[in-house]
């Protein structure tokens, strides 16, 4: 398994570097910044959060034109959760996508991540569908759960 690590690293690396590359009206990544000084003389910026948000299609088939705004990546320094990044960067996401013309918001959490299941229900993402049981049997991971939210 040694050998996997490397190649899905490289992987992550050149679908960033794509991402970033190509200009499309309806992508943001949002980085959260803590610019707290280290120490009384020197202010350091860190980044300690991020989250990405793009147009998903509703269908399988590209170029379809049913889209929603779709939340991924969010993640934040383990020293700087629960102190709100997590939430601010929501809220970037929503005021984006209602910029964008777009009334709801969706994304994806698994089943057995409970900690940002709570963030997200309390930010009010609601239970959007859950992945069929088969898909995560057969994968051998947790189910992936589509949340959505009203943002009108």
């Amino acid at each position: 398994m040694q050998w996997v690590y490397p190649l899905l690293r490289m992987s992550i690396y050149e679908d960033l570097r794509h991402r970033l590359r190509v200009a499309t009206a309806h992508y943001v990544c949002f980085v959260a910044i803590d610019v707290s000084p280290k120490s009384p003389s020197e202010i350091q910026p860190a980044i300690v959060g991020t989250v990405e948000m793009a147009l998903r299609s509703i269908h399988s088939w590209p170029y379809s034109d049913c889209q929603y705004p779709y939340v991924s990546n969010l993640a934040v320094q383990k020293q700087s959760r629960r102190q709100g990044v997590a939430g601010q960067l929501l809220l970037a996401c929503e005021r984006m996508a209602i910029e964008w013309g777009f009334r709801d918001i969706y994304l994806h959490v698994l089943e057995n991540n409970h900690q940002a299941r709570r963030l997200y229900f309390k930010m009010g993402y609601r239970l959007q569908q859950t992945d069929s049981p088969w898909h995560s049997r057969l994968l051998g991971q947790p189910k992936r759960i589509l949340l959505r939210k009203d943002l009108a």
